[in-house]
């Protein structure tokens, strides 16, 4: 017997919460950092959000304490994901606008190609190795106007260099998961990664001192508000979207939402926070996204649906974001 299909209005309505509020969770870090602590606001959001879905899930009958192994992998990838990955991109959202950013955590998929390559030994097909050459050409272009087109140019560069390094993070966190994901519900480990996650993050928050530098009475209505937007809709709303885009459409259908995010945060970096938005930049966005297309249309490496990564920027594309 054949499962009914879901109605296009439960589809449309998923795939605008993994287009649209994925997308407009780097301006919402952005937002949400003006007044908080980075690493402190980061930790508390996947910490919540961890609990919120780790709670969810026992209520739904997982299992209340997985086995220690499990967690350990946990660990591992909400280290690789959400410290490496989120927060670095959270940092660097301090130094490098919204879209640039964005845009450089687009370099994930290419960014994974080569870790399975430099791992598995298995060359990739031709198309698969035109995108990424593709993709590091339109990076170069983006770097190269975003540099130029800021004041702080060294500390551009320094943020640059830490959201590459937290794609990079992203993506080897992805490949980890997908050769010792953790053998749950997928619901019960996204719970526990961000519970991990956050936890490495406290951490990092108390050693680079974020507690001292918290002042809420100095924090900003729009740095609260962004902050329980991307708690409740980039974490919670967006990822019970793509959880349920997994079992209801393809996998290619529901990675569609990685060709959309850039786009969506180069559009609202420009309109709300009036970040500038130049031909260069716009060209280095549409080879980015097209380097996107062919990787993960002709890849030969899929990743198991079981277990979904979380996004960059708002955990969990990437590596939400």
């Amino acid at each position: 017997m054949t499962a009914p299909r879901p109605s296009r209005v439960k589809l449309v309505l998923a795939f605008a919460a993994v287009y649209i509020i994925w997308g407009s969770t780097y301006l919402g870090i952005r937002l949400a950092i003006d007044t908080l602590p980075p690493f402190l606001m980061a930790a508390t959001r996947f910490s919540l959000a961890g609990a919120i879905i780790f709670t969810w899930a026992v209520l739904k009958g997982e299992r209340f304490i997985p086995p220690l192994r499990m967690w350990r992998r946990a660990l591992i990838i909400g280290g690789l994901l959400l410290l490496g990955g989120n927060g670095a991109v959270t940092w660097a959202e301090k130094y490098v606008a919204t879209s640039l950013a964005a845009l450089l955590v687009a370099t994930e998929p290419f960014l994974v190609v080569i870790l399975n390559w430099a791992m598995s030994r298995q060359r990739p097909n031709w198309k698969v190795l035109l995108g990424v050459l593709i993709g590091l050409s339109g990076v170069a272009m983006l770097v190269g106007d975003g540099l130029r087109s800021n004041e702080h140019s060294t500390s551009s560069l320094i943020g640059v260099g830490v959201v590459l390094l937290g794609s990079f993070c992203w993506a080897a966190g992805s490949v980890y998961s997908s050769r010792r994901p953790i053998e749950v519900s997928s619901l019960m480990a996204a719970g526990m990664q961000m519970l991990a996650g956050g936890f490495l993050l406290f951490l990092l928050a108390l050693a680079t001192g974020d507690p001292q530098r918290l002042n809420l009475a100095n924090a900003s209505w729009t740095s609260i508000g962004a902050f329980f937007y991307l708690l409740v809709f980039g974490s919670l709303v967006g990822f019970t979207a793509y959880s349920w885009l997994l079992n209801n459409v393809t996998p290619a259908r529901a990675a569609t939402y990685a060709y959309v995010n850039p786009v969506v945060a180069v559009l609202l970096g420009w309109l709300v926070a009036s970040e500038p938005l130049t031909r260069q930049m716009l060209v280095a966005a549409a080879v980015i996204v097209g380097s996107v297309i062919l990787i993960t249309t002709f890849g030969r490496e899929r990743t198991p649906t079981s277990a979904p990564a979380l996004h960059a920027s708002e955990c969990p594309t990437p590596p939400c974001a």
